[in-house]
């Protein structure tokens, strides 16, 4: 109807295509969410109270997606109960907003920080990451940066940097200052919701619309209550009447000397049926059943490697990968060849992580069933 093409995703979870495949009862739980009417805070709360069970946290809640919650989370951060600087914010010169970015944690993805107003400081060495030696984030280069004007430090999890959080943890518990963790793409394994509350972070933000298979526009802010709660209030619509307005239960009242006007996250408002459809994924998630889930995967991908005759293949098991079976493909000259694919019809996604040493990965997340012999074809 739009003349926009669909296209075969053999690429992942990605957002620029669309994210995860939802199922139909989440598809169904967001249907019937748009036919009622309720309070976002107080959604929001039972919202926290299932987000909480499941990660281990204090607290939680539904954002659009995991910049959203990053951006909240610095948010929160820098302004907790204090309504004059969620009222200034992203200015926030004036007060304390520095974000201390460990050089091996770095990524495009922090620029959802700066987005808060937050200032980023760029601390330590990064030689593990660039090849030049071995050694990653070590204490001393963050107790070293630590100042009055810093609100919490940063950390990008993966399975390259996960040694390091335990040293981030004890600085910042030490230091009082709250760790951010950017779980974004951690999940699966499940165990991973409940991992990075467990060693110690703050506050941990996830994807909503990859693994989870929730709505593209949701994500999981996850923490300590009162940081998600300055989180939720800088989210929420404020355009409230101070003498009628009933907070959510997440909000102790009694920490705020005002009624805060609508803040930097208001164009991160969570709908009802992101929410619930984001909730509803969420429950689905936790109780499947992965190992079943990734056999029927690498059976697949077994079909398809045994049809793809003259290239050379590589199954990589979800044992290895930590998330999902992938089928590595050597094809010389990778981005040639995803551009090519990308120029059929249907247009063909591989991951192009591997590119730079002549490899498109098959990674079947969002890959339908039914795409999996046009797929072939296409290659």
């Amino acid at each position: 109807m739009l003349g926009v093409r669909r296209r075969i995703n053999a690429a992942g979870a990605l957002t620029r295509l669309g994210g995860a495949i939802m199922a139909p009862e989440v598809v169904e739980a967001m249907g019937a969410a748009s036919r009622a009417s309720v309070d976002i805070g107080e959604l929001q709360d039972a919202a926290s109270r299932r987000i909480a069970e499941v990660t281990g946290a204090e607290a939680g809640m539904v954002t659009t997606g995991a910049a959203a919650a990053l951006t909240l989370a610095a948010a929160a951060a820098i302004a907790r109960w204090d309504v004059a600087k969620m009222a200034a914010l992203p200015h926030a010169g004036a007060f304390p907003h520095d974000i201390l970015v460990p050089r091996t944690q770095r990524t495009g993805y922090a620029h959802a920080l700066a987005a808060s107003g937050a200032r980023l400081i760029d601390i330590g060495h990064n030689d593990r990451g660039t090849g030049a030696g071995v050694r990653g984030l070590e204490a001393w280069e963050i107790e070293t940066a630590l100042s009055e004007s810093v609100v919490a430090v940063f950390f990008s999890a993966n399975a390259a940097s996960l040694a390091d959080l335990p040293t981030a943890v004890s600085v910042c518990k030490a230091a009082r200052i709250p760790l951010i963790v950017d779980a974004a793409a951690q999940l699966p394994p499940k165990e991973n919701l409940r991992r990075f509350i467990a060693l110690g972070a703050d506050l941990v933000a996830f994807s909503g619309g990859k693994a989870l298979g929730g709505p593209q526009a949701s994500g999981i802010l996850a923490g300590r209550r009162d940081l998600v709660a300055s989180a939720l209030l800088q989210q929420l619509d404020m355009d409230v009447a101070p003498d009628t307005w009933t907070p959510p239960r997440l909000i102790d009242r009694s920490n705020l000397r005002g009624v805060p006007h609508h803040g930097v996250g208001r164009g991160f408002k969570a709908g009802k049926e992101e929410i619930v459809g984001l909730l509803a994924a969420l429950e689905r998630f936790v109780t499947a059943d992965d190992a079943a889930a990734n056999a029927a995967l690498q059976r697949r991908l077994e079909a398809i490697a045994g049809a793809l005759n003259g290239f050379k293949v590589t199954l990589v098991p979800a044992s290895v990968t930590g998330r999902v079976p992938v089928l590595e493909i050597a094809v010389g000259d990778a981005l040639a060849a995803s551009a090519r694919l990308q120029r059929g019809d249907p247009p063909v996604h591989l991951s192009e992580r591997h590119a730079v040493r002549g490899v498109l990965t098959l990674d079947p997340q969002a890959l339908l069933p039914e795409h999996d012999a046009p797929l072939v074809a296409a290659l």
